[in-house]
């Protein structure tokens, strides 16, 4: 059998870690996956055992480099990984003092709302392109360092060290040689000054965080050190890292201004890649860094919906109307139209643009004549209006319009959501033939750095044809169907105007959920 040179993505996500082996030609030749333990220690507090994270890493790299053998001469390890959780470690022990603290944690309320009511945010905002927000890096490391006064101390004499979790990894892989992240990663921080790619003394100093305690900033393409033999088998360079959403973005071949990728998950996750070109938005979008062609920095604005495929679960597991998210395809089918009924499934309250936490879901037009079928339609529909929503406020902050829309995850399989989605944007949607595109990103970009692919276009020939779906819906029905959308939107925020606020409703989200 002959050898072809891979990579080894490394994809490192909030329930679980995925290793692929993906060859030159671009075939995925192996992947393992494995879950670890989610920690609740509190009503809103989320944690991980890095050591954990760790240990199932190594695991699923070595089980992925096993299948692969030797068809596989594996010449680089890209990581992309769940962003915004913090982990603080022992320099020389390379053990974590403390849990780390994920992205969903919303410990730090108080602390953002301090930080709020000192008038710090439009600065914040201007220099970080980010929101005072637990979701973010910053305000867990305040949180850290003033509950456990020990741990500044030993911050400051350089005996720790603190990263997100790319970091964490690169630090394990190469037994503590490499304390370095991406600008990627850097940039979800509210430490990472965007104007001037470097971290911002003035935010450490807000934020109460050592200097020497952060990695080194590197571009997403390049050096980040070796492994070792001992942990997988193999030393090579790790040559690529990014946060999950921006390798997504990579990944999609989405790395010149205009170029965008929705994922459709749990929720939906939008970047619009904004070139060199930093906008600030008047919409409450996120300004982010990105990658260029070559995995240098670039920006990009995000926005996410807090809830996408995850009122699709609804129907099936708590309403017990849809036999599996699948069925939801063929029963939208079903219908020649919604026949007015729309749903607005603001669980957690609407996100950008409107921004809106105390929402709710709420469902309109309901007659005698509608079915499982309408409302499994309205809650894929849901997903089309609210990321034509955020294309639009998008397009209005950077001036930049949008011709096509690039697309990833599990609902990005529903062909009927992807057609309607084509249809109310009226651009085409292209669906790759791989939908691990996280994980291809950060292959990608390993590759590109070690000599796997030459350029992005071949790179970009390497991941195969897509499934393009071309916009068929008429103009009138398209205005038809969006003015539908905006009146039930409008329901939906009356509806929280008119809600007395009682302190046991659960917190909604003062900010954009992560990944």
């Amino acid at each position: 059998m002959s050898s072809v040179s891979a990579i080894l993505a490394l994809d490192q996500g909030t329930t679980g870690t995925t290793a692929l082996v993906v060859s030159q030609d671009g075939r995925v030749l192996s992947r393992a996956y494995s879950e670890f333990t989610q920690h609740f220690p509190n009503p809103g507090w989320v944690e991980h055992d890095a050591s954990e994270i760790w240990g199932v890493t190594r695991g699923v790299a070595r089980a992925a480099l096993e299948e692969a053998g030797q068809e596989a001469v594996v010449e680089g390890v890209g990581i992309t990984n769940q962003r915004e959780t913090v982990v603080l470690w022992d320099r020389e022990t390379l053990q974590p003092v403390h849990r780390a603290i994920v992205w969903q944690d919303r410990r730090t309320t108080p602390i953002c709302q301090e930080l709020k009511g000192r008038g710090l945010e439009d600065d914040i905002r201007r220099r970080t392109g980010l929101l005072f927000d637990p979701y973010f890096s910053g305000t867990k490391l305040t949180w850290l360092f003033r509950k456990h006064p020990e741990f500044r101390d030993r911050a400051e004499t350089g005996e720790l060290a603190v990263g997100t979790v790319d970091s964490w990894l690169i630090a394990r892989l190469t037994h503590g040689t490499v304390h370095a992240t991406d600008h990627t990663n850097a940039s979800r921080t509210l430490l990472y000054n965007l104007e001037d790619q470097s971290w911002d003394p003035e935010l450490m100093d807000v934020l109460e965080v050592p200097a020497r305690i952060l990695p080194e900033v590197r571009r997403s393409s390049g050096g980040f050190g070796h492994t070792r033999g001992e942990d997988l088998g193999l030393e090579v360079p790790i040559a690529g890292v990014a946060g999950d959403q921006q390798s997504a973005l990579f990944g999609q071949g989405c790395w010149a201004e205009g170029l965008a990728k929705n994922t459709y998950g749990t929720g939906a996750f939008l970047l619009l890649h904004t070139g060199q070109n930093r906008v600030e938005s008047r919409s409450g979008l996120l300004t982010t860094m990105a990658c260029d062609e070559r995995g240098g920095p670039a920006y990009a604005l995000e926005g996410s919906i807090f809830v996408a495929g995850a009122a699709i679960q609804w129907m099936r597991d708590g309403l017990g109307i849809l036999a599996s998210a699948k069925a939801s395809q063929e029963m939208a089918a079903s219908l020649p139209s919604n026949d007015g009924v729309y749903f607005v499934p603001a669980f957690v309250g609407l996100g950008a643009p409107h921004w809106d936490p105390r929402a709710r879901g709420t469902i309109v037009g309901l007659t005698r004549g509608s079915s499982a079928a309408h409302l499994a339609r309205a809650g894929l529909e849901a997903m089309a209006y609210s990321t034509a929503d955020l294309i639009r406020a998008m397009e209005s902050d950077s001036g930049v319009e949008t011709d096509e829309l690039r697309v990833d995850g599990g609902a990005a399989m529903n062909d009927w959501l992807m057609d309607f989605q084509a249809g109310i944007l009226d651009v085409p949607v292209r669906r790759p033939s791989l939908v691990e595109t996280t994980a291809l990103g950060a292959a990608g970009l390993a590759g590109l750095a070690v000599g796997v692919w030459t350029d992005g276009g071949e790179l970009r020939g390497a991941l195969g044809e897509a499934t393009v779906f071309e916009p068929r819906m008429s103009e009138g029905d398209r205005r038809a169907a969006m003015l539908g959308w905006e009146r039930a939107l409008q329901t939906t925020k009356a509806w929280s105007e008119l809600a007395p606020q009682k302190a046991s409703e659960p917190e909604a989200p003062d900010g954009e959920p992560g990944p």
